[in-house]
């Protein structure tokens, strides 16, 4: 009660003083004591701080008064309306703003801290980095540098950010951001990320010609032999050679190159652990005759809407050994063929250096700025590599919905999420960019390996892995700071001139900021690329809008298979069902396509249809219904008739629901199909959206 009518009594004291106080005299007042407020609020606010977060002893508080949420946590006070305090005057230096000796313990405290957040910080943004792993130190270095709160232990109470080393699941969120995507990790395992991209490339072969052709085994290990000797019986002169990527393999284990598919080891564990064998490219960009990768860093800040922002600085990580284009002789030899920088530094010719752009690693701008003095189109090249990275997180937002729906299922609490990806791109020698791979965790360490002594190693700072890494770590933190719009609000409303003198004195008694919260950071690393370039490339999201209708007719939230029932629901009420196509039909080509993807899969824990065998069946009943057209085509134009026919469906059971709302009378229509459908709702999905202005009006040209 005491803390509740002292603020009462201080709301009341401040408006009848801003009211009452004539403006010449605040004024004078203000002139009088500024210099020895500033003096006394720096001496007494910040010991009476310390002593709440360092003083264990400390009685515990009473009901109305909330203790600090942890070590280190400042408390925070609701704070009095803008037009309580905006002509406030001065108090003396002897008193607290309430007007009341500086001794009156505890009221004072807390006004003292609300004030000062009321012209200056505020509460820090806290960050869980205590699953950060590889990523720590990098991570810490950007908290110090954007002054927020980390807990590297974790914390009892909700923190504003999770940093994960791994996976959506390190930890069990449920507020917050997490940076990782449920899904993310096995959506770019070579095998899902290879079919993903090929449903792509049946729908837009030119547009996706960025990734080599890929088969993968053992599934397709007799395609893959019919398909080579086809080749080669029409052109003897081709002498292709392949490189075999294991699914699960990282950091180039259990890569090897081969000319001939009678060379791919087929082992027992090629069951366990499935594999993906490429047309290997032999015609790479040489620097300084050696072979060399892309890393570029990537930021998935946002799955719906989509938001993409791509890092102006990667790495480039050179090969150790002069490349030669490959030959029975030489496949063997990693260190000339293979980029990974965790098989390169193994080499007796590996270089370290602190320089950006000499050694075995080096940032990709200097790389760029060799390539520009040789006369290279450079903006040619980052619209090439930005048109790539579209294209491919494209390919993988629809299956990560599924993921996203399954583990924060809509109107359950849960964390929003963002993500860094490493995307690994090889540039050809006519500088067309091809996608290699796409990490999941790329690696944000920013020391390596040195070894003093044989068997004797020390972790040594790398210049260059900081100079890109942590910039990424904290232009991403930046642009998902949940308190960004705060300060940006509380930026603006300190900024607003005064009049006259007021401004400065104004500006010198309140401690207004002469900068934006951000001033002494340098410029956001990170370019938006999406929705930035949406227009050019939206046409491609086809599959995407198959996922929504996948999701919408799940009907049970968490599940990521449609089951037989929801399939059928989905072709009736599609309308999609004929003389030429029955129910029974239906449930055969249901059933054909369920089990053969089911037979491909590993994990059987969830019987029923995936969305790859979704979009199989939807491929199916699109060249069926619109015959004579391009598949992309046929595909676009399944989808808009399907999202007709549910919009009409939503906007029955719309006027269904008011109808029953107004007293149970149904809305008179001049058709007999005003009625409501019999067809009941599947899920609490809402209502799709639909564009009736793009119906069939999708782009059809090819992406320079």
């Amino acid at each position: 009660m005491r803390r509740g009518s002292s603020e009462r009594e201080l709301a009341v004291q401040w408006e009848v003083e801003a009211v009452a106080a004539a403006k010449a005299e605040a004024e004078a007042k203000a002139q009088a004591t500024a210099e020895q407020i500033g003096v006394d609020a720096g001496a007494a606010g910040e010991p009476e701080r310390k002593a709440g977060e360092e003083q264990p002893s400390a009685p515990a508080p009473g009901p109305e008064q909330p203790c600090a949420a942890e070590e280190g946590d400042a408390l925070v006070l609701p704070r009095m309306p803008p037009a309580l305090h905006a002509h406030q005057p001065k108090p003396a230096r002897d008193l607290c703003p309430h007007g009341k000796p500086r001794s009156k313990g505890p009221s004072c405290k807390r006004s003292g801290v609300r004030r000062s957040d009321e012209h200056g910080s505020q509460r820090p943004v806290t960050v869980d980095s205590s699953k950060a792993r590889t990523s720590l130190d990098a991570l810490k270095i950007s908290i110090r540098q954007l002054k927020w709160k980390e807990f590297p232990f974790g914390r009892r109470l909700p923190c504003d950010i999770y940093w994960h080393g791994v996976s959506f699941h390190d930890n069990d969120i449920l507020s917050g951001q997490v940076n990782k995507f449920p899904g993310m990790t096995e959506m770019v395992r070579k095998v899902t990320l290879s079919r993903a991209v090929r449903i792509m490339q049946n729908l837009f072969p030119e547009e996706y010609n960025f990734y080599p052709r890929s088969w993968i085994l053992p599934d397709e290990f007799q395609l893959f032999v019919t398909q080579v000797r086809m080749v080669k019986d029409g052109n003897p002169s081709w002498k292709p050679t392949f490189i075999v990527k294991p699914d699960g393999g990282c950091q180039g284990d259990g890569i090897y190159l081969i000319k001939d598919p009678s060379d791919i080891r087929l082992t027992g564990t090629l069951q366990s652990r499935p594999a993906v064998v490429q047309e290997y490219i032999c015609k790479p960009l040489l620097i300084d005759k050696l072979k060399f990768d892309i890393r570029l860093y990537v930021l998935l800040k946002s799955l719906d809407p989509l938001e993409i922002y791509i890092a102006k600085d990667g790495l480039s990580r050179f090969c150790t050994e002069p490349y030669q284009e490959p030959s029975p002789q030489n496949l063997h030899r990693v260190f000339m063929h293979l980029t990974n920088y965790s098989l390169n530094i193994h080499s007796s010719n590996f270089i370290h250096s602190d320089s950006a752009s000499t050694g075995s690693k080096r940032t990709f701008s200097s790389i760029l700025c060799k390539l520009s003095s040789k006369g290279v189109d450079i903006k040619k090249v980052w619209s090439d590599i930005i048109s790539l990275v579209i294209k491919t997180v494209i390919a993988l937002t629809p299956e990560l919905k599924v993921f996203y729906q399954s583990d924060i299922p809509t109107g359950r609490p849960g964390p929003t999420c963002f993500q860094i990806l490493g995307f690994d791109i090889l540039l050809m020698k006519n500088l067309k960019p091809m996608l290699l791979e796409v990490n999941a965790n790329p690696s944000m360490r920013i020391e390596h390996e040195c070894e003093l002594s044989p068997g004797v190693f020390e972790n040594v700072p790398s210049l260059v892995d900081e100079e890109v890494k942590v910039a990424v770590i904290r232009d991403t933190l930046r642009l998902i700071d949940p308190l960004k719009k705060k300060k940006e609000n509380r930026y603006q409303q300190l900024q607003k001139p005064l009049a006259g003198k007021e401004d400065s004195l104004d500006s010198e008694l309140t401690g207004a900021p002469d900068s934006s919260p951000e001033a002494h950071l340098p410029s956001i690393c990170l370019k938006q690329v999406f929705p930035k370039y949406a227009k050019q490339f939206n046409y491609l999201r086809l599959v995407d809008r198959m996922a929504n209708l996948f999701i919408r007719f799940l009907g049970i939230k968490g599940t990521m298979k449609l089951g037989p029932t929801g399939f059928r629901t989905f072709i009736r009420n599609c309308k999609l069902s004929s003389s030429s196509l029955s129910m029974a039909a239906v449930d055969i080509l249901y059933i054909d396509i369920t089990r053969r993807w089911n037979s491909m899969t590993l994990d059987q824990r969830d019987s029923g249809m995936c969305l790859q065998a979704f979009v199989e069946a939807f491929f199916f009943l699109a060249q069926r219904k619109f015959k004579m057209l391009p598949l992309h085509e046929q595909v676009a134009s399944l989808i808009d008739l399907c999202e007709y026919h549910l919009s009409l469906l939503d906007e029955k059971r719309l006027l269904c629901s008011r109808g029953g709302s107004a007293g149970g009378r149904t809305p008179q229509s001049s058709s007999p199909q005003g009625a409501c459908p019999a067809a009941q709702p599947v899920g609490d999905h809402p209502p799709l959206r639909t564009n009736g202005a793009n119906k069939f009006s999708y782009p059809r040209h090819t992406l320079s």
